[in-house]
């Protein structure tokens, strides 16, 4: 008799991990509440006080946009940022001052509509989430049910970007106009390396491109000003400015390459290298290696 061959399940480490993390947050709502939760504006939070044996007082309040609650007794008083139990404390001593002896506050997040992640690009429902804990980059891809095969290297993450993507702004563009802050997918999803399974912030945006898409920062370098054909380029490793300027079909007639320049960002910081691309030509000077996303600016000449 034979024995059936053992049927073999290959199973990215990737979709391991987004499978238990989406089967965390799926089992039950007190497991998504492991970390302290701040309370923010739009939440309704249930407050009921008990003194003398007897309940006092019972409402749902909901958190303003400046992020106060009309506490019962003492009226106006801040709770945005406040974790529950910080608010029962901070509404039992004055009660416990004026108002009643030895009274016992309990507040409970009603309904949690503060935090909310948006995700967009290579997963498999991108959107809105509204979360009842603050999420990590990883639980965030979980609760979108994981990334697609097409999926770039790269996670761009922008604070507070998420009401600009509901506003109408586009993600790609927002990632291209500001500083994102930038996790490397192959660390966290092909390795398991948490350590850069970064902690979000209620209204972040996260962004994940195409593996194909248009990324200037991570992969194009471009070439402007008196160049033939002037525009955007694949960079290669070991590409420097002379290469670049020989893709962009070497110089215009005008072209003034003995002042060159590299405009490169690095860490929201532009560095500006001056480099004579006639010196670099006639092997006076060394041709500077270029990074993704560097500019190269070939001025006109004087004459």
């Amino acid at each position: 008799m034979t024995t059936p061959a053992p049927i073999k399940t290959h199973l990215s480490l990737q979709a391991c991990l987004c499978a238990c993390l989406l089967a965390l947050l799926c089992v039950s709502p007190a497991l998504a509440q492991t970390r302290t939760y701040r309370v923010g504006a739009s939440d309704v939070l249930t407050i009921c006080v008990f003194a003398g044996g007897e309940e006092q007082y019972r409402s749902d309040l909901t958190v303003s946009s400046r992020g106060s609650i009309n506490a019962p007794f003492i009226g106006e008083i801040q709770a945005a940022g406040l974790s529950p139990s910080e608010i029962e404390q901070k509404i039992t001593e004055p009660l416990a001052r004026d108002y009643f002896v030895n009274p016992d506050v309990n507040v409970s997040v009603k309904e949690f509509r503060s935090l909310h992640y948006y995700i967009s690009g290579a997963v498999k429902k991108p959107g809105l989430y509204e979360t009842r804990s603050e999420f990590t980059l990883m639980e965030l891809i979980a609760r979108a049910e994981g990334v697609i095969p097409e999926r770039g290297n790269v996670a761009y993450i922008m604070r507070e970007g998420a009401a600009q993507v509901a506003a109408g702004k586009n993600a790609e563009e927002l990632a291209a106009s500001v500083e994102p802050i930038k996790v490397d997918l192959k660390r966290l999803l092909d390795q398991g390396d948490m350590t850069v399974n970064l902690s979000l912030r209620p209204g972040d945006l996260v962004y994940i491109p195409m593996e194909k898409s248009l990324n200037v920062a991570e992969s194009k370098i471009y070439v402007e000003g008196e160049v033939k054909k002037p525009g955007l380029y694949d960079f290669q490793p070991g590409m420097t400015a002379m290469n670049a300027c020989i893709l962009a079909g070497g110089f215009d007639r005008f072209a003034a390459p003995n002042r060159a320049k590299i405009i490169r960002k690095t860490d929201g910081n532009t560095e500006v290298i001056d480099i004579d691309l006639n010196d670099v030509r006639d092997g006076k000077e060394s041709d500077p290696a270029l990074k993704p996303g560097d500019r190269i600016h070939i001025p006109e000449t004087y004459l």
